[in-house]
């Protein structure tokens, strides 16, 4: 009984960020995640919209592959985004060395994150044009 009170408190006492004007390097560090967490979620579901239409593809196209043994829609876009998240995170990982043990090494690093997931949801939805390509 006590667990669930003591949680609820914790999350009564959770500071409420201003990102629209972070002044402290702790606001702009939880602002970055916070980011990057919104533009996870839309990576997210505009991958199951690529993956459900992969499938479709898949499905459609299946008596044309009669013989082709190559790796099929869908299989190729979970390869890929495979790759690219493993990419992502690396990358970014060495755009937080810019200031790696310092305080804003979280900010660098989440907000790296942001900006090449934003422009992976661009890539899937077959705007390349906002994603720098």
């Amino acid at each position: 009984m006590i667990m669930p009170f003591a949680l609820a408190l914790l999350a009564a006492q959770e500071p409420r960020w201003n990102c629209a004007d972070p002044q402290t390097q702790v606001e702009m560090n939880a602002c970055a995640q916070l980011d990057f967490e919104r533009a996870d979620a839309e990576l997210n579901a505009e991958y199951r919209r690529a993956i459900a239409h992969a499938r479709a593809s898949d499905r459609a196209e299946r008596a044309l592959r009669e013989g082709d043994n190559r790796a099929g829609v869908e299989a190729t876009l979970r390869e890929a985004q495979r790759a690219w998240v493993a990419f992502r995170d690396a990358h970014c990982r060495l755009q937080g060395y810019e200031a790696r043990g310092g305080s804003m090494e979280p900010m660098l690093y989440d907000g790296c994150l942001a900006a090449l997931t934003r422009a992976r949801t661009a890539q899937l939805r077959g705007r390349p044009g906002e994603s720098g390509e």
